[in-house]
């Protein structure tokens, strides 16, 4: 499927030909959990031949504590307040609310901000307040029940049109 996928994809979704353009840049998967970065990331750095970091985990690493802490000291904004916009290519992997539910139900032990009464509510409380900040990405790309293999290639081929554009501010 990917080697039909690629064979169809522009010659400026080639991984070197993104990874030239990107630059020093990285390119950040952002969105509500159960929508994928984790296991789309891997594939898109393996696809890339770049390592994929995950940033939670490097967030918990630096900051000696979990993420719910850092919410609970902090606040979420302090949590948010990255220079992605300055240091790299933001992607909004966004996806419809019932897939998200129906992901996140599965793996809902891992989930500590959906130990709630009511796991829908909250989620749908969750999205309304960060889909205005995640709509400020650089790209959008939905996240939908297909393989992941496809939705690297949806975000292959949007990368290389992005970055091929002419851009507002790279500095």
């Amino acid at each position: 499927m990917i080697d039909i996928a690629a064979q169809k994809s522009t010659s400026n979704a080639a991984p070197g030909a993104i990874l030239s353009r990107l630059g020093d840049r990285s390119i950040v998967l952002i969105g509500m959990m159960g929508v994928g970065k984790s296991s789309i990331g891997r594939r898109l750095g393996a696809r890339l031949g770049i390592p994929f970091i995950d940033a939670d985990a490097e967030i918990e690493k630096a900051a000696g504590m979990s993420i719910a802490d850092i919410f609970a000291r902090h606040g979420e904004a302090a949590f948010r307040s990255a220079l992605i916009q300055k240091k790299g290519v933001s992607i909004w992997l966004s996806a419809e609310f019932e897939l998200l539910l129906r992901r996140i139900s599965k793996r809902k032990a891992e989930r500590p901000m959906l130990q709630t009464a009511d796991p829908a509510a909250t989620l749908r409380e969750l999205l309304a307040k960060r889909e205005p900040i995640y709509a400020q990405a650089d790209l959008t790309v939905q996240s939908r029940d297909v393989p992941h293999d496809a939705v690297v290639v949806e975000i292959l081929e949007r990368l290389a049109g992005f970055l091929d554009a002419p851009q507002r501010s790279q500095s």
